[in-house]
């Protein structure tokens, strides 16, 4: 699995991921368990929706 996550794009996901969890948290709604996703795919530096996109911000690779 080619990685196509950039670490720019990585940081934003952690605190996306992070501020949705603190949201659900504080509104007491388990939508804040959505915020795992963005922070799964930062951490595995693969996103499945930027596949059918050919979307990649990993300028490493290049």
């Amino acid at each position: 699995m080619k990685h196509n996550i950039g670490k720019t794009d990585k940081t934003i996901r952690i605190i996306a991921g992070l501020v949705i969890m603190a949201a659900g948290l504080y509104f007491k709604s388990w939508w804040g368990a959505l915020g795992v996703i963005p922070i799964v795919t930062a951490f595995i530096r693969f996103c499945p929706f930027y596949c059918p996109l050919k979307v990649n911000t990993d300028k490493s690779e290049k």
